[in-house]
């Protein structure tokens, strides 16, 4: 089972790229769509076994935020649908304004996207800190195509940023693993695999100043990918000029996979009895993200931009409720569903705002109950309540 989570998106996004036909291919993206939410469904009633020797496995957290994602991609493909074929009917002149790119590659888009589904299962599932963190750079790099997707100069620059700081996130990650591998060495030359089961078995036989130092750095670093303040810098600016559909992805799906990364390094180094220091670090950074977030939040004239903060304070949130432990823990994972499911929901709402007001600042949106959706779908009662709105000279 575990197996087809992997492959089916996999072989999907290989295939999207061969389909030269736009309607097969959007039917191939919420076909795989479907059926990786279908088989993530399965593991609720069958939990499916490791496998790769326990590399890979489908655990409490891994079901959460795999049925997160899932739900999240399929919306999101459905959303596609549309959303390509009015990029793809679209006229050139907005291409100036960065709103829409007539000619962009819906297929590599398509790809993508499938990849990024792909690497984000193997995140989740991952039981090894070593693939996790190759999982975790992989996500970079085939997103930073979706976040370029319109071609415009400011999609340049927030693409740029996105690689370079994620990067460095990643590569100070890196360090956390080489610390926890030096934490997990023995004196007798036996070291203990870093497997998430073998770390928790083996935890007391861990070096405390490694294991402190490697969680230090995996905060850092998935903390970077995670939107963390003050290492949230390329979050604003990707999750402004991304699609609405992919932004609704990074911020409800990404984001989550780095906080799956931070909880891995946080349960090994609790188990090694190091709660105290790795909870007083999480909830320092998440008071930190809150403040940030509501400092740049109140001058946000783009709406999207606004969005981007608002998922800089969320995440602070998460991370201050991990820190402080007890029911706590509990709350911020049901607070990590809420998050997701609204805020995606939010971006793709942004989408549709965008397209039909063909700006992204808040101040020129007037009028939104009238324009969107149309009269006609709330029935006669809700036909004359429009008719009533008409008649205020606010709108």
């Amino acid at each position: 089972m575990i197996w087809a989570l992997l492959f089916i998106p996999f072989a999907a996004a290989l295939m999207s790229l061969l389909i030269r036909i736009d309607g097969p291919r959007r039917t191939l993206l919420v076909s795989a769509a479907v059926c990786h939410t279908a088989i993530t469904a399965t593991c609720w009633i069958h939990t499916p076994s490791p496998i790769l020797g326990g590399w890979f496995a489908v655990d409490p957290l891994a079901q959460l935020f795999l049925t997160i994602t899932d739900v999240l991609f399929l919306a999101a493909s459905l959303y596609a649908t549309a959303y390509l074929g009015a990029e793809r009917h679209s006229q050139n002149d907005n291409a100036e304004e960065g709103l829409f790119f007539v000619n962009a590659p819906e297929a590599a888009f398509t790809g993508c996207l499938l990849m990024f589904l792909t690497t984000m299962t193997v995140v989740i599932t991952s039981q090894n800190f070593g693939m996790l963190w190759v999982a975790m750079e992989a996500t970079t790099l085939v997103t930073a195509p979706l976040i370029y997707f319109h071609r415009h100069h400011r999609s340049l620059e927030a693409t740029w940023k996105y690689l370079l700081i994620c990067s460095v996130g990643i590569a100070v990650s890196l360090l956390g693993n080489f610390f926890l591998a030096i934490a997990a060495s023995a004196d007798n030359g036996e070291s203990i695999p870093l497997v998430r089961s073998d770390l928790l078995a083996g935890a007391s036989r861990l070096w405390a100043p490694w294991i402190r130092a490697a969680f230090i750095f995996f905060l850092v670093g998935y903390g970077t990918k995670m939107g963390l303040a003050p290492l949230h810098t390329w979050l604003p600016d990707a999750h402004s000029e991304a699609p609405s559909l992919v932004s609704a992805l990074l911020s409800g799906a990404l984001l989550n996979c780095a906080f799956v990364g931070i909880l891995r390094a946080f349960e090994v180094t609790a188990a090694a009895g190091h709660t105290a220091f790795a909870r007083d670090l999480l909830a320092l950074f998440g008071l930190v993200s809150m403040t940030f977030a509501a400092v740049f939040m109140i001058g946000q004239a783009d709406y999207k931009r606004m969005l981007a903060y608002s998922s800089v304070e969320h995440i602070g949130i998460l991370a201050l409720g991990v820190g402080l432990g007890g029911a706590a823990v509990f709350g911020s994972m049901l607070y990590a569903v809420n998050h997701s499911l609204t805020k995606a929901a939010l971006f793709m709402v942004s989408g549709n705002i965008l397209a039909a007001y063909k700006t992204k600042t808040a101040g020129d949106v007037r009028g939104l109950f009238l324009t969107i959706p149309h009269p006609g779908c709330y029935g006669r009662q809700g036909y004359w309540l429009l008719q009533a709105f008409r008649r205020l000279e606010y709108f």
